[in-house]
């Protein structure tokens, strides 16, 4: 999973990272409001960790920004402000949840995967295409009940697929969203292929020719049938 930290307290965003990192997700930082804005602009991402006392803006305002645009990322506010009407104003702008700072890792980590559930995973722990079941909890992935064996970039390349389902997904899209921006360095994207040769082989035949090829373009999860 992608994620934006946007927030001022360097010591907290290495924090976060760190914790976060033990799941292997892709973590992003934003220390002000209009790199923020820049990254939210250019990049995807799963999900926004968004402090509210930004510097040189307020974090309120890039949530404005972020529905006003008709972007649906999954937003959690994180401040140190404790007030009632601070917390409404962010809910009522769509904020999907308020923690409120301090607060332990692992609480934080909980209402991340309680906020996923409920938004991408329409509230449930598990997502399933056809034959193909995942158990995004313990990060499994079963075709026709079977487990099978992926690496964590599989995984990854499996849930984002199945979520972005019937939507055209370029190369430059997949790599940004699995290896965050440092990818724009890379020379060319022929690791993707690599990567979803591998994923094909491991879905079985049937399951494989879900991952559909649009020639110059990048890849298509679909129905067969379709």
């Amino acid at each position: 999973m992608k994620i934006l930290i946007a927030e001022d307290e360097i010591t907290l965003q290495e924090s976060i990272i760190k914790f976060l990192n033990r799941d292997a997700h892709i973590c992003e930082t934003a220390s002000d409001y209009y790199e923020a804005i820049s990254k939210v602009s250019i990049y995807e991402y799963d999900l926004i960790l968004l402090d509210i006392n930004l510097i040189t803006g307020n974090g309120l305002d890039l949530l404005k920004l972020i529905k006003k645009e008709g972007k649906k990322i999954p937003v959690i506010i994180i401040s140190a402000n404790n007030s009632l009407d601070d917390k409404v104003e962010g809910l009522d702008l769509g904020a999907d949840d308020y923690l409120t700072k301090p607060f332990h890792l692992t609480e934080l980590n909980s209402r991340i995967k309680a906020v996923m559930r409920r938004g991408k995973y329409d509230g449930d722990s598990n997502i399933s295409f056809n034959e193909i079941k995942i158990k995004t909890d313990a990060m499994q992935a079963y075709v026709n009940e079977k487990p099978i064996q992926l690496t964590k970039k599989e995984y990854d390349l499996l849930v984002y697929f199945i979520t972005n389902k019937n939507r055209v997904l370029s190369k430059e899209v997949i790599a940004e969203h699995l290896w965050g921006d440092n990818i724009d360095t890379v020379d060319s994207f022929d690791f993707i292929y690599v990567h979803i040769n591998h994923l094909r082989k491991k879905l079985t035949d049937v399951a494989a020719n879900y991952i559909r090829t649009v020639y110059r373009i990048g890849y298509k999860f679909m129905d067969e049938d379709m």
